[in-house]
């Protein structure tokens, strides 16, 4: 039910040459796809199985998303101004 919402959570990784997915959130969404080689295989699900959570804000759209980047000025900007006095 989560995922007719909120979309699947795709979790990837390699095995041999195939590189492999599943939903996170258990609701049995699976595939795979066959590379020629293990390293690429390997090379792909590292980078598809990537969370950008961190960068939330700062790549964001300018205006949709002016709010976040309003709050992460001030609070990384409080953090660098504590980090330069103590």
């Amino acid at each position: 039910m989560m995922c007719a919402i909120m979309g699947h959570r795709y979790r990837f990784s390699a095995d041999g040459a195939r590189m492999r997915w599943q939903c996170q959130r258990g609701c049995g969404a699976t595939g795979h796809k066959d590379y020629p080689t293990e390293a690429e295989a390997r090379r792909y699900a590292v980078a598809f199985d990537r969370e950008d959570r961190a960068d939330l804000g700062r790549r964001a759209p300018f205006f949709g998303m002016f709010p976040l980047r309003i709050w992460r000025r001030i609070r990384y900007g409080r953090q660098a101004q504590q980090r330069l006095i103590g």
